[in-house]
């Protein structure tokens, strides 16, 4: 399976097509009953039996290229470099680094160098994000009360 290095961004073409199957995909979903349902690709006729999880992920994709947005399927048990995990955060390497070392991010040690779950890695992204969020509510909320921020 490719991995977050795949990151893919669907042409003006794809994306018209992608708008059109996401809602025919989404409407389908809907209405099936199977956790298994069976699909037939109409070129082949062949039919095949797909998890209704994967068509719910498809589904996703989908939504993601009619958006025009970039996406990328990342296996949950990756485990990435620094450097890797320095990008997927936006910050240095050495940064990240100070984080393991400090006990804010999960990792193991494969001789001398530091491998970090992809997952560990977007657990504290949401947590930062969080955490940015609360903050920015705690300024306006302090710009309100010394009448700076207008609500």
């Amino acid at each position: 399976m490719e991995t977050y290095n795949n990151v893919n961004k669907a042409s003006k073409e794809e994306q018209k097509v992608a708008i059109q199957s996401y809602d025919a995909l989404t409407s389908v979903i809907k209405e099936l009953k199977s956790n298994n349902p069976e699909i037939e690709i109409d070129e082949t006729q062949e039919r095949i039996k797909i998890p209704l999880s994967a068509l719910k992920l498809l589904g996703e994709i989908l939504e993601a290229m009619s958006k025009g947005k970039p996406f990328s399927l990342v296996p949950m048990a990756t485990e990435v470099t620094t450097q890797k995990a320095a990008e997927i955060l936006g910050c240095s390497r050495p940064h990240i680094v100070k984080l393991l070392e400090k006990g804010k991010i999960d990792f193991t040690k494969v001789g001398k160098h530091r491998r970090v779950k992809f997952e560990d890695v977007m657990k504290y992204k949401r947590k930062m994000k969080e955490a940015q969020k609360k903050h920015i509510i705690e300024i306006m909320e302090s710009d309100e009360e010394i009448g700076l921020y207008d609500t």
